[in-house]
Order: C-alpha cells, then structure tokens, then sequence
C-alpha cells in the first residue's frame, strides 16, 4: 500500500461522503461560521456514575482503566466501508499490543448511517466511561459525536478529512490536502518561484485545494495568477489550459491523480505548461505508479508521506492479519498509539487534556511526525518528490522534527 493509494482513497471517501458541512470559498466568505464556545473540562465522574463503567477483569477495584471509545461505520451499507472498519478497529488493536500498556480498554460502538446513530453511540460509550473517543470515519458523523463529547468535556480524534468539523475538542488526524498544498507551494517558493497557478477538480476535494493555494501563495509572497476548476467526469482541460498558459505562471499545481492526471498532462504540455517552461506540483494524490512512464509530467513535484515509512507496519499487520490492511488503517493504529502515550501520565479524565494532544514537538505516526494545533487540524513531516521516468525520487526529505517546522 503506497501513500499515493493511501491519500487516493482519502479523496474518494471525501467525495462519497460529501464531506457533510464543507462549504465553497465563496460561502464561507459570506457566511463565517460562529464562535466556538470554550471546551468544558473534563472532570472525575462521581462514584454512582462510575457503576456502569467497564472495568478490566482481575484489576484492582482501587484502580481505574484507561477507557477508549472507538466509533467506527461497522454496518455500514458499503461493504468496502464495512472491510475498512474491520481493517481500522484491527489495527486498533495492534497498536495497543504494541504499546504494552495493559491499563487501556478499547471499547467500540457503530457510526452507522452517521448523523442520530453517531451521537447514539458518543453517548453509549461517554455511559461506560469513556476518556476520549477514537472516531468516527465521516464528516456527519463527526459533527454528531462533537457536541455530545463536548457536553462531557471528552475530546474526539476524528478521521474526517473535512477540517469544518474539527476544533472545540475536535482533533482530525486524517491526511489533509491543505499539509501537502502547503508543503510543495513552500519547497517551490524556496526554489525561486513565485506566479503559480492551479487547476482543481469540481469537487469538495477541489475546494479545499484552491482554498489551501489561495492562502498558502500569499503566505509565501507569491501571486496567483489563475486558478481554474474542471469536471474530472469529462477530463477536459482544453479551455483551462489554454487560461492558466495566458496568464504567465512559472509553477502549476495540478490537484489530480491516476490516470486521469496521465490524460490531463499532454493538454497541459501542448500549452507549454510543463517541462522547462513551467514546473509542475502536484498533491498526495501523485503518489501513484500510474502516473509514471508520462513525458509530461517528468520533473513534476509533489508533497507526500516518506516513501516506505510504513514498511514495517504493512509487514506486521500482514502476519497478525494474514491480509494486507485496508487503506487508512494507519490513522487507527496511530491514533491509540498516541492514546497510550498520553495515558501514561496523569490522572484518570485528565490524560487528554487539550495541551497534552497540543504538543507543539507534535508525535511519531507510521508514516511520520504529526501534531495537532488548537484548531484541531493536524499537520505532518511530509517528504517533496520528483516524478522520473521510471518511479519518483525524493527531493526533500520529510522533517523527523517539527523543531525548525513553522506552526
């Protein structure tokens, strides 16, 4: 399983899905969203409330156990969402052998359809005791759980790519366009660039690109000089094309994978977009062999996970499992990993407190170092790679600190 597939897939779910909430750039400008109220704090629920709490067997009555919602679509209508769950909550499960510590108890719940049936299962595990909740997988459904934690004081790692419903308790540790939109316009700000142009797809994934670029070509004192959506149903980019070449870029970002994005490329080089004109960025979703043996796209870059960095992972899950994991499932693994961690210190309902999951030197995943900021959304140490010939090369290496990384 490469980052490419890996990030592929996060596109697709962000398209079935709808990403629930997620607005254009024109919405959002006239309509911002409301002030988040301050996140209650978490507080020892009293001994009657305690009764019902799940408890491991043989641990002393005096101790407490570390109590982990996991919410997960594990009936989901897709049999594909529900092998993903399957794959998840597997991997869930490895990390807490991994980790050793014997105190933790996993406790799951079904996201279902998302919506009353997410919220139903926020409160069935907040009533056995849950610290903190692992879940769900979908934008709906995590704006459904966010309110019922945040009642408790109880934060939620969500795995929504949608970062409307992150923050206020709210913590999403999926892999998001804008890390990598930020991370390749930087790298190729640093090389001399600075009149970029983008062309994104009609789609919620689209959207958060050319918000992403918009933002991150100021922040690197760069102009914009256009940026162009097209249907990816169709794959045509004539008219584009033809717009972005008018307007004089020196760098282009391409918001496309796979072999629509192998399609796309003569388009682009037939109007000079490309080669020694003009330099070719892409996201994650580059990440992928069936973009190779493509002239055009030679010498393009792209931000992705280390290539190989989770090797070792793929090969453990395969042995436990005997299957190899679904994509995602590094997101589960990670997510009790750095549960674990956290829990090690500190009292019970206060092992996840907002400036622990806020660390600034951020925390080691399976494909590289992450870290949340108070908004909830979660950057990560992403690698720059060159598309050659015959596979891809890294140019800049991922950060294995966020020492010299800016917030």
């Amino acid at each position: 399983m490469t980052a490419g597939r890996r990030l592929c897939a996060i596109a697709g779910l962000v398209a079935i899905a709808g990403l629930a909430g997620c607005t254009t750039a024109q919405q959002a400008a006239t309509a911002p969203p409301p002030p988040k109220a301050p996140l209650p704090t978490a507080s020892l629920p009293s001994a009657s409330a305690q009764q019902g709490f799940l408890r491991l067997p043989n641990m002393p009555a005096q101790e407490a156990p570390v109590r982990v919602g996991v919410i997960l679509p594990f009936s989901n209508g897709s049999a594909a969402t529900r092998q993903l769950a399957t794959s998840m909550m597997n991997a869930a499960e490895m990390a807490l052998y991994d980790s050793g510590n014997h105190k933790i108890v996993l406790m799951t719940a079904d996201e279902g359809g998302g919506g009353y049936e997410a919220a139903d299962a926020a409160r069935k595990l907040i009533a056995e005791g849950a610290e903190i909740i692992l879940g769900p997988l979908f934008a709906k459904s995590v704006q459904a759980v966010a309110p019922v934690a945040r009642q408790h004081g109880i934060p939620v790692i969500g795995f929504s790519t949608d970062r409307s419903v992150a923050g206020n308790g709210v913590y999403l540790l999926s892999f998001q366009p804008e890390n990598e939109v930020k991370r390749v316009l930087a790298y190729a700000a640093a090389q001399g660039h600075s009149n970029f142009a983008a062309l994104v797809p009609l789609n919620p994934y689209g959207d958060h690109v050319a918000d992403a670029v918009r933002a991150d070509v100021a922040a690197n004192s760069g102009q914009l000089t256009d940026l162009e959506h097209f249907n990816p149903q169709s794959g045509d980019v004539v008219d584009q094309a033809a717009s972005i070449s008018a307007s004089h870029p020196d760098a282009l970002l391409v918001a496309q994978g796979g072999s629509l994005l192998r399609g796309i490329a003569p388009t682009l080089a037939f109007d000079n977009l490309g080669g020694d004109q003009v330099q070719l960025l892409g996201t994650g979703v580059w990440d992928d062999p069936a973009i190779l043996h493509e002239p055009a796209l030679v010498g393009g870059w792209f931000a992705a996970p280390q290539p190989d960095a989770d090797d070792v992972f793929l090969s453990r899950y395969q042995q436990l499992f005997g299957t190899k994991p679904q994509e995602l499932t590094t997101l589960s693994y990670d997510a009790v990993a750095l549960v674990a961690l956290l829990s090690k210190s500190g009292e019970p309902f206060q092992h996840f407190t907002a400036a622990a999951l806020t660390d600034p030197n951020g925390f080691t995943g399976v494909t590289g170092i992450f870290r949340f900021d108070a908004d909830g959304y979660c950057e990560r140490g992403l690698a720059i790679l060159s598309v050659g010939a015959d596979g891809f090369t890294v140019v800049s290496p991922a950060p294995a600190t966020f020492q010299h990384v800016g917030s």
